[in-house]
Protein backbone atom coordinates (compact mmCIF):
# COMPACT_ATOMS: atom_id res chain seq x y z
CA UNK A 1 0.00 0.00 0.00
CA UNK A 2 1.51 3.32 -1.01
CA UNK A 3 0.56 6.78 0.12
CA UNK A 4 0.54 9.73 -2.28
CA UNK A 5 3.32 12.30 -2.00
CA UNK A 6 2.94 15.99 -2.87
CA UNK A 7 6.12 17.59 -4.18
CA UNK A 8 7.06 21.26 -3.83
CA UNK A 9 10.12 23.32 -4.73
CA UNK A 10 12.19 22.82 -1.57
CA UNK A 11 12.75 26.48 -0.78
CA UNK A 12 9.01 27.19 -1.04
CA UNK A 13 8.45 24.98 2.03
CA UNK A 14 10.99 26.05 4.69
CA UNK A 15 8.98 24.32 7.44
CA UNK A 16 9.87 21.01 5.74
CA UNK A 17 13.63 21.67 6.00
CA UNK A 18 16.11 21.73 8.85
CA UNK A 19 17.49 25.25 9.25
CA UNK A 20 21.03 24.28 8.09
CA UNK A 21 19.50 22.57 5.02
CA UNK A 22 17.45 25.64 4.13
CA UNK A 23 20.44 27.94 4.60
CA UNK A 24 22.66 25.74 2.41
CA UNK A 25 20.03 25.45 -0.33
CA UNK A 26 19.77 29.24 -0.50
CA UNK A 27 23.49 29.30 -1.41
CA UNK A 28 23.29 26.63 -4.14
CA UNK A 29 22.76 27.79 -7.74
CA UNK A 30 20.69 24.70 -8.51
CA UNK A 31 18.35 24.84 -5.49
CA UNK A 32 15.38 25.29 -7.84
CA UNK A 33 15.96 21.70 -8.99
CA UNK A 34 15.38 20.27 -5.48
CA UNK A 35 11.90 19.15 -4.50
CA UNK A 36 10.53 18.32 -1.05
CA UNK A 37 7.58 16.24 0.11
CA UNK A 38 6.09 15.97 3.57
CA UNK A 39 6.06 12.48 5.08
CA UNK A 40 4.99 10.90 8.36
CA UNK A 41 8.02 11.34 10.67
CA UNK A 42 7.39 7.86 12.09
CA UNK A 43 8.05 6.49 8.58
CA UNK A 44 11.34 8.32 7.89
CA UNK A 45 13.55 5.22 8.10
CA UNK A 46 14.37 4.19 4.54
CA UNK A 47 12.79 0.74 4.34
CA UNK A 48 9.50 1.82 5.94
CA UNK A 49 9.44 5.06 3.90
CA UNK A 50 9.95 3.21 0.61
CA UNK A 51 7.31 0.60 1.42
CA UNK A 52 4.69 3.13 2.53
CA UNK A 53 5.25 5.71 -0.19
CA UNK A 54 5.96 3.38 -3.11
CA UNK A 55 9.53 4.58 -3.66
CA UNK A 56 12.06 2.02 -4.90
CA UNK A 57 15.01 1.36 -2.58
CA UNK A 58 17.21 1.89 -5.64
CA UNK A 59 16.04 5.53 -5.80
CA UNK A 60 16.89 6.21 -2.16
CA UNK A 61 20.22 7.15 -0.63
CA UNK A 62 21.29 7.19 3.00
CA UNK A 63 23.59 9.76 4.54
CA UNK A 64 25.67 8.40 7.40
CA UNK A 65 28.11 10.42 9.46
CA UNK A 66 31.48 8.83 10.13
CA UNK A 67 33.76 9.78 13.00
CA UNK A 68 37.39 9.18 12.12
CA UNK A 69 40.09 9.03 14.79
CA UNK A 70 43.82 9.51 14.47
CA UNK A 71 46.17 10.47 17.29
CA UNK A 72 43.41 11.60 19.64
CA UNK A 73 41.84 13.86 17.00
CA UNK A 74 38.30 13.21 15.77
CA UNK A 75 37.15 14.33 12.35
CA UNK A 76 33.78 13.84 10.70
CA UNK A 77 32.67 13.03 7.18
CA UNK A 78 29.36 12.26 5.51
CA UNK A 79 28.93 9.19 3.34
CA UNK A 80 26.07 9.12 0.86
CA UNK A 81 25.34 5.61 -0.38
CA UNK A 82 22.48 3.92 -2.18
CA UNK A 83 19.92 2.43 0.20
CA UNK A 84 20.63 -0.99 -1.31
CA UNK A 85 24.24 -0.81 -0.08
CA UNK A 86 26.18 0.10 3.04
CA UNK A 87 29.18 2.39 3.36
CA UNK A 88 32.58 0.66 3.31
CA UNK A 89 33.50 2.35 6.59
CA UNK A 90 36.41 0.17 7.68
CA UNK A 91 37.92 -0.09 4.21
CA UNK A 92 37.54 2.69 1.65
CA UNK A 93 36.29 5.39 4.05
CA UNK A 94 39.00 4.78 6.66
CA UNK A 95 41.74 4.84 4.01
CA UNK A 96 40.32 7.86 2.19
CA UNK A 97 40.09 9.89 5.40
CA UNK A 98 43.55 8.64 6.48
CA UNK A 99 42.34 7.73 9.96
CA UNK A 100 43.31 4.85 12.23
CA UNK A 101 39.72 4.10 13.20
CA UNK A 102 36.42 4.95 11.52
CA UNK A 103 32.99 4.36 13.01
CA UNK A 104 29.49 5.75 12.86
CA UNK A 105 29.25 9.08 14.68
CA UNK A 106 27.34 8.93 17.97
CA UNK A 107 23.72 10.02 17.47
CA UNK A 108 23.72 12.75 20.13
CA UNK A 109 27.00 14.23 18.88
CA UNK A 110 25.93 14.12 15.23
CA UNK A 111 22.56 15.77 15.84
CA UNK A 112 24.20 18.44 17.99
CA UNK A 113 26.94 19.21 15.43
CA UNK A 114 24.59 19.25 12.42
CA UNK A 115 21.41 20.83 13.78
CA UNK A 116 19.52 17.99 12.08
CA UNK A 117 17.30 15.20 13.35
CA UNK A 118 18.56 11.63 13.55
CA UNK A 119 16.94 9.71 10.72
CA UNK A 120 16.76 12.84 8.58
CA UNK A 121 20.46 13.72 8.23
CA UNK A 122 21.22 15.09 4.77
CA UNK A 123 24.48 16.10 3.08
CA UNK A 124 22.95 19.50 2.28
CA UNK A 125 23.84 21.85 5.12
CA UNK A 126 26.48 19.89 6.99
CA UNK A 127 29.39 21.73 8.61
CA UNK A 128 31.58 23.10 5.80
CA UNK A 129 34.76 21.38 7.02
CA UNK A 130 33.20 17.92 6.67
CA UNK A 131 33.91 16.09 3.42
CA UNK A 132 30.84 14.67 1.70
CA UNK A 133 31.75 11.32 0.17
CA UNK A 134 29.26 10.37 -2.56
CA UNK A 135 29.12 6.85 -3.93
CA UNK A 136 29.53 6.69 -7.71
CA UNK A 137 26.14 4.98 -8.11
CA UNK A 138 24.41 7.82 -6.28
CA UNK A 139 26.22 10.47 -8.34
CA UNK A 140 25.01 8.80 -11.57
CA UNK A 141 21.36 8.49 -10.49
CA UNK A 142 18.75 10.46 -12.40
CA UNK A 143 16.73 10.98 -9.23
CA UNK A 144 17.68 10.36 -5.62
CA UNK A 145 15.58 10.59 -2.47
CA UNK A 146 17.50 11.80 0.60
CA UNK A 147 16.75 13.27 4.00
CA UNK A 148 15.88 16.92 4.51
CA UNK A 149 17.44 17.38 7.93
CA UNK A 150 14.15 16.55 9.64
CA UNK A 151 12.20 13.29 9.85
CA UNK A 152 9.01 14.87 8.48
CA UNK A 153 10.07 15.24 4.85
CA UNK A 154 12.35 13.97 2.08
CA UNK A 155 14.21 15.69 -0.75
CA UNK A 156 14.28 14.65 -4.43
CA UNK A 157 17.09 15.70 -6.74
CA UNK A 158 19.48 14.42 -9.37
CA UNK A 159 22.54 12.54 -8.14
CA UNK A 160 24.87 14.70 -10.22
CA UNK A 161 23.78 17.69 -8.12
CA UNK A 162 24.87 15.90 -4.95
CA UNK A 163 28.30 15.48 -6.50
CA UNK A 164 28.42 19.30 -6.84
CA UNK A 165 27.87 19.99 -3.14
CA UNK A 166 30.65 21.97 -1.45
CA UNK A 167 33.18 19.46 -0.13
CA UNK A 168 31.73 16.61 -2.21
CA UNK A 169 34.01 13.89 -3.51
CA UNK A 170 32.70 11.05 -5.67
CA UNK A 171 34.12 7.70 -4.54
CA UNK A 172 33.26 4.74 -6.76
CA UNK A 173 32.79 1.64 -4.61
CA UNK A 174 31.88 3.59 -1.45
CA UNK A 175 28.68 1.57 -1.17
CA UNK A 176 29.14 -2.19 -0.87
Amino acid sequence: MSTELTYHPALSQPALLARPTEDALRELPWADQVRVAEIDPALADTAQFCLTYGVALEESANCVIIAGKRGGEISYAACLVAATTRADVNGLVRRHLDVRKASFGPMDVVTSLTGMEYGGITPIGLPSEWPVLVDGLVAKSDQVVIGSGIRGSKLWLSGHLLAQLPGAQVLPGLGI
